[in-house]
């Protein structure tokens, strides 16, 4: 951890930028589009691996949760990554449960918040414990993590975190699946199953001159074309807030999308202009 940080900061000395892009591992292409990024835009890059248990809760899936270290080290090796940061819990906890933690407001009892009471908390706490140990300059995420990505941004505005934070677009399969961790649990009808979320992405996309109540009628509609898949929540937020929008708004806003296909829980989100 310390090794780590010196290097950084002997990078920075020298003049170089440094972008990050912290990851739960099970590395896949959406991951690697963030590497890439991170390239794009700085010096050296830095990737973290680490199954965070503070943002799992009780029945969530921490021990399946996959595991592929070295085919990550593998992928990232053949992107050309200065650092990879990969440290055991007790490592980042060595006094086991923490004392100190960011919490994430109301925003973070909302959509994910609801379904995982807790999740922001802990992801937030080793968010904030991990930019203090690289201390990049920029800060890579994916935009399929839409309220993560709200919740970090203003966790950094907030807390006056001196880096900016970059926003990688949701890399999908050809036929529209946003790419997962969690879709390797799917088997071929799941699958097939699953496109059910960008499917009501789209229908909200097609619909989004028609007002707030068709958007959410035609999104909640693609459902209907799938068995075997519970949808959790389909919510219209205005991306400044990320609270709901009101009846009649106009402009940007962002379509969550949460459902389970067996025990494969997926999220998605996509943004669209009001009429």
């Amino acid at each position: 951890m310390d090794g780590l940080r010196d290097a950084v900061a002997a990078l920075r000395a020298s003049g170089r930028t440094v972008a990050f892009v912290p990851t739960m591992g099970a590395l896949h292409a959406g991951h690697l589009a963030l590497v890439r990024r991170a390239r794009e835009i700085s010096d050296a890059v830095v990737v973290s691996i680490f199954v965070n248990p503070l943002q799992f809760g009780a029945g969530e899936d921490l021990d399946r949760y996959p595991r592929t270290l070295e085919a990550d080290l593998a992928a990232l090796a053949g992107e050309g990554v200065e650092f990879v940061f990969a440290p055991t819990a007790a490592e980042m906890y060595p006094e086991g449960a923490v004392e100190t933690s960011v919490t994430a407001g109301h925003v973070g009892t909302l959509y994910e918040g609801a379904s995982r009471p807790g999740h922001f908390d802990g992801m937030l706490t080793v968010v904030a414990k991990l930019f203090h140990i690289v201390r990049p300059d920029r800060a890579v995420f994916g935009q399929k993590d839409a309220q993560q990505v709200f919740l970090v941004r203003r966790m950094v505005d907030d807390l006056n975190v001196p880096l900016a934070i970059e926003v990688v677009p949701t890399v999908r399969e050809s036929d529209g699946l946003a790419l997962s961790s969690r879709n390797r649990y799917l088997d071929a009808g799941g699958r097939r199953t699953a496109l059910a979320l960008s499917e009501a992405l789209a229908a909200a996309e097609a619909a989004a001159g028609e007002g707030l109540d068709e958007v959410l009628a035609e999104a909640a509609g693609a459902f209907g074309d799938h068995d075997g898949i519970e949808l959790d929540y389909l919510v219209v937020v205005d991306p400044a807030t990320f609270l709901p929008v009101d009846e009649g708004a106009t402009g940007r806003a962002t379509v969550l999308v949460a459902a389970r296909v067996g025990g494969t829980r997926l999220i998605d989100n996509a943004d669209i202009e009001l009429g």
